[in-house]
């Protein structure tokens, strides 16, 4: 049986750090319901009921889609490497746009990037955490590096392009308001 919090402990803050992935679960009132593995340098726990994390330009773009329409979020992480635990934090997000006036501040936490896409500002309500005694091990060997070729690539027009192009609506045809003129 798992257990519950109302906010982050410092084991918790602990166990998030040495975490290499985590996953994002969101979904609208209809449709499909989306999880997505994150990795990077892309998340940062800024108090005991707030976590950030950035999303990166990307085939797809649920989150931000759902998120406008329903506002909830639960965020996942898995004892992969050495401790047997699952760790879910549940809430409520803020999509930050780049193009918002918060975006700045918040994206200036992570090294920059030029695919930086939002910033998801979450509060959690709740944290439930349970043994993951199933979890196989995995071995962390290092990041990708495929995703930050391609963004530096095309550059920030050619980001902004493929935003306009490939990231304006969910897979259920929801608007993700990542460009300023669909908001």
């Amino acid at each position: 049986m798992g257990k519950q919090f109302d906010s982050l402990s410092d084991d918790h803050r602990n166990f998030i750090a040495e975490q290499k992935i985590f996953f994002v679960g969101s979904a609208a009132e209809t449709g499909k319901v989306n999880i997505s593995p994150k990795g990077g340098d892309s998340l940062r726990v800024l108090g005991d009921n707030r976590i950030i994390w950035r999303n990166l330009t990307g085939s797809g773009n649920e989150t931000a889609g759902h998120l406008a329409r329903v506002n909830r979020m639960t965020l996942m992480w898995c004892g992969f490497e050495t401790r047997p635990m699952i760790l879910r934090c549940y809430g409520t997000a803020k999509v930050f746009h780049a193009r918002d006036p918060e975006f700045d501040d918040l994206n200036g936490v992570f090294d920059e990037h030029v695919g930086a896409r939002q910033i998801y500002d979450m509060t959690v309500d709740m944290v439930q955490t349970s043994c993951g005694y199933a979890v196989p091990f995995y071995d962390y060997r290092e990041d990708r590096k495929v995703l930050d070729k391609w963004a530096e690539g095309k550059g920030r027009d050619g980001v902004g392009d493929y935003w306009r192009d490939r990231n304006q609506e969910t897979l259920d045809g929801f608007p993700t308001h990542v460009i300023a003129d669909d908001a």
